[in-house]
């Protein structure tokens, strides 16, 4: 398999994340994402079923009326769909070598070649990747870039589990079969 060279170094990548992240925890607040689907779905639940949602302890602490100006959760989500979508563009202009539809080698010599499989595969483990989130008070941006940089005890736990299980289900995913 031929290396291709990095598009831009790993090195002026994490100082730019860096430089971005304390911009923006001295502009708004540390960066996290996954809390912005909690705060819609209480907004939501708040104004369908507003006695079951008082009564629901995790509900009950968002979804308040000032919870829409938290806005820039959303603009977040929004542009890590907008910032793949451009960096994916810029890829292939800058390397049209590569096959847009090509799969993994590795998946495909697993799981076989069907897209379908693999989108579907990537969706439910993003709702997992979400549920986990929410389960551990805040996700991989939330916890790994913002806390760990504030030097948070339970973000450095949450990094090592996260790291951890995902070295795990690679090996049992991708283990010597036959």
């Amino acid at each position: 398999m031929q290396e291709q060279k990095a598009i831009i170094s790993w090195k002026v990548a994490g100082v730019a994340l860096g430089l971005l992240l304390t911009l923006a925890t001295f502009l708004v607040t540390p960066l996290g994402v996954s809390t912005q689907f909690v705060v819609t779905d209480a907004i939501v639940a708040h104004q369908v079923a507003p006695e079951a949602t008082e009564n629901n302890a995790y509900l009950n602490k968002y979804g308040e009326k000032d919870d829409w100006g938290v806005g820039y959760g959303w603009m977040l989500v929004f542009g890590m769909f907008a910032g793949g979508l451009v960096t994916s563009r810029l890829l292939s202009k800058k390397q049209p070598d590569l096959d847009k539809g090509s799969m993994p080698k590795m998946w495909e010599g697993v799981f076989g070649g069907s897209r379908q499989k693999r989108l579907a595969a990537a969706f439910f483990g993003g709702v997992l990747l979400l549920f986990g989130a929410r389960l551990a008070g805040g996700c991989t941006s939330g916890h790994m870039i913002s806390g760990i940089s504030q030097l948070a005890v339970s973000s450095f736990i949450f990094g090592i589990f996260t790291f951890g299980s995902a070295i795990a289900m690679a090996h049992f995913l991708y283990r010597k079969r036959g």
